[in-house]
């Protein structure tokens, strides 16, 4: 009795690695690239601080830059009302 061999078609072994590099290659492109170009722009924005500049916080706060140290940042709310907040809790530059 001859023996038959059947013929298997099946997808390729590396159509599932395809896949996964595809499906990476999206999420880099829409997800991880833009949040890393963000995260740039904010820490560009954070070093030219200064004296003057009107920011905003990730509280809510909108102040005017007094002080500028290593990891704070001293606001003038109003007249007389001056606060000190983390330096990376400064969202925006403002226009004036």
């Amino acid at each position: 009795m001859p023996l038959l061999l059947q013929a298997q078609s099946s997808a390729p072994s590396w159509s599932p690695m395809l896949l996964m590099v595809g499906m990476f290659a999206v999420l880099y492109l829409f997800m991880i690239r833009p949040q890393q170009k963000r995260a740039k722009e904010h820490q560009a924005m954070l070093k030219t601080l200064a004296k003057g500049d009107r920011v905003m916080t990730s509280g809510g706060l909108f102040g005017n830059v007094v002080g500028v140290k290593d990891d704070r940042v001293v606001l003038r709310l109003d007249e007389n009302c001056k606060v000190e907040v983390a330096i990376a809790n400064v969202s925006a530059k403002l226009d004036r």
